[in-house]
């Protein structure tokens, strides 16, 4: 999702009347008008990407520590919706036999046997996949095949 399409989405959901998807994506907008302030050029599709899944960590957070917390339904449903709105937007991750199957091929092209090499591995995963991945599960897989 680049820059143009993160402002249509928000206008769609403005026209639908989607106040909880509205406050969502402009959450994500103001994440990336910071970034562009920063940078001081346009953003990347990769950095509207990235910002995404800024937002979407920092929505789990609150939701998992309202949960512990015991607070009320309406906000912990409110908090599930906007995760859920927010991986809609996400690339799909690859996981499972794909991605085991990336890291065996990385780990025979580049011949790592040792388990110092692994964040390395896990480096080279990433670009593979376009950062499309979990690094907890590609760290799993990778110790798992090292041994």
């Amino acid at each position: 999702m680049d820059r143009e399409s993160l402002i249509s989405e928000i206008k769609n959901a403005m026209r639908a009347h989607d106040k909880q998807r509205v406050s969502v994506l402009r959450l994500v907008k103001s994440e990336v008008d910071a970034l562009e302030k920063e940078s001081r050029r346009d953003a990347a599709e990769a950095e509207v990407v990235s910002a995404l899944k800024k937002v979407l960590k920092q929505t789990a957070e609150t939701l998992e520590g309202s949960i512990k917390a015991g607070t009320d339904e309406a906000r912990t449903a409110s908090l599930r919706e906007k995760v859920a709105i927010l991986e809609g937007y996400l690339p799909t991750q690859v996981t499972g036999e794909e991605l085991a199957a990336i890291v065996d091929r990385i780990l025979a092209e580049e011949g790592v046997s040792d388990k110092r090499e692994m964040g390395r591995v896990i480096g080279l995963v990433g670009q593979v996949t376009g950062g499309n991945c979990d690094k907890a599960e590609v760290a799993r897989i990778v110790a798992a095949r090292l041994g």
